[in-house]
Formats: structure tokens, C-alpha cells, sequence
């Protein structure tokens, strides 16, 4: 009688133990099937509305993600789930690259569009100063080369520069200057300080002549 009822308790336990196991792996099946839906919808949204949405599909598909990787602990022989998983991660960093992509060519447009960044990659090279007026990568091994570039273009530009864009000039070269005398702390030559003080003195009266005429003309348009 009482080797029934351990046998009977045993077997209770046992189909506990086993009912136990399959609901995980039904839970751990809704969540990859969640997971797999969810991708597949990103790649029928508009791509409009996937960009002005993005972060919002970001945070949520980083949950469908952990939720789906924790399912695959109740799914650890199951070859096809770890594939869609697979497979649907391949997808959404297909679609990240898009964004990114898009993202990093709609700067550039920005940039192409903005008169003052188009004046700035034209004196100092593309991307190298922008709107917060870093200038930190300039040192005293290149300083005289940025210089030398600086004073070249206004030279080669002068003609066409409006008297906003010499302004514009002035303002580079006042923060180019700003850093300079920091760079002279930290081990420009006598022989680079001596060149730049050369094209310091070729720019200043430039710069002072042409940003006058360049105001005449803008002057004498205004009364045509």
C-alpha cells in the first residue's frame, strides 16, 4: 500500500516536472515567434515612419531581442529556432545599416547646404571644423601647414568672397590664432613661428582691402 502511494506521489511529481517543462517551451516558442513577428513588421513599415520612429524601434526590438535569447535556454535542441532567431537578426541590422546610412547622408546634405561649413571645409579640409569650433586637433607639427592652407584659399577666393563670408574668414582666424598661442606652449619651432608670422602679415591687409571691397560692391548693387 505504501509502495503504491510513492510510486502514485512520484508519478504526480513527474508529470508536474513535465507539464512544468512544456510550458516553458510554449512561453520560450511565443517569444521568438514574438521576436520573428516583430522584425518582419520593421520591414514592411514606411521608411519614413521607420525613421522618425527609430528610437522608439530600437528600445523596443533590444527587449524582443533579450526576451527571445532567454527563450533560447528552454530551447537549447531546437536548430530551427535559434535560425529564425538568426535569420531575423541579420534582418534588423540590415535595416540598422539603413538607418545609419541614411542618417550619416542627410548630415552631409546639411553640410553641403550650410554656406558657412562649405567656407570652413574649404580652409581647413572637410569636416574638420564644425559648428562647436574645435580646433584641438590642430598642434605644432601642423599648424604651420593650416596656416599655409588658410592663407591660400582666402588668397585664391578673394575675388568671389562676400563680405559675409570674410567675416566668417576673420572669425576662423581669430580661433586659429586662439590656438596658436596654446600650441606655442607645447613645442612649435622657432623656425614654424617665424613662417606663420609671414603669412599672418600676407593675410591682415587681404583680408582688410578685399572685405572693403567686397562691401562696395554689395553698397553699389543695393542702389541698382
Amino acid at each position: 500500500m505504501e509502495t503504491r502511494k510513492l510510486l502514485f506521489g512520484m508519478a504526480v511529481i513527474a508529470v508536474g516536472f513535465s507539464s512544468c517543462k512544456d510550458e516553458k517551451k510554449i512561453q520560450a516558442e511565443k517569444s521568438v515567434e514574438t521576436y520573428v513577428v516583430y522584425v518582419d513588421s520593421l520591414g514592411k513599415m514606411d521608411s519614413v515612419a521607420t525613421k522618425e520612429n527609430w528610437e522608439s524601434i530600437q528600445a523596443t526590438y533590444e527587449l524582443r531581442n533579450a526576451e527571445a535569447e532567454a527563450a533560447l535556454q528552454n530551447l537549447k535542441e531546437d536548430i530551427k529556432a535559434q535560425e529564425r532567431i538568426n535569420a531575423s537578426r541579420a534582418k534588423y541590422e540590415e535595416l540598422k545599416a539603413k538607418m545609419i546610412a541614411d542618417e550619416e547622408a542627410a548630415n552631409q546634405t546639411k553640410i553641403a547646404d550650410n554656406p558657412k561649413q562649405r567656407l570652413r571645409n574649404a580652409l581647413f579640409g572637410e569636416g574638420k571644423v564644425g559648428n562647436d569650433m574645435n580646433f584641438n586637433w590642430v598642434n605644432a607639427k601642423n599648424i604651420l601647414g593650416v596656416y599655409q592652407s588658410f592663407v591660400d584659399t582666402a588668397q585664391k577666393n578673394k575675388d568671389s568672397y562676400t563680405r559675409e563670408d570674410w567675416d566668417e574668414v576673420k572669425l576662423m582666424y581669430e580661433a586659429l590664432d586662439s590656438r596658436k598661442n596654446t600650441v606655442e606652449n607645447e613645442g612649435l619651432t622657432s623656425s614654424d613661428n617665424r613662417k606663420i608670422a609671414g603669412l599672418k602679415l600676407k593675410f591682415a591687409p587681404m583680408y582688410t582691402l578685399n572685405r572693403m571691397g567686397a562691401k562696395s560692391d554689395e553698397m553699389a548693387k543695393a542702389k541698382e
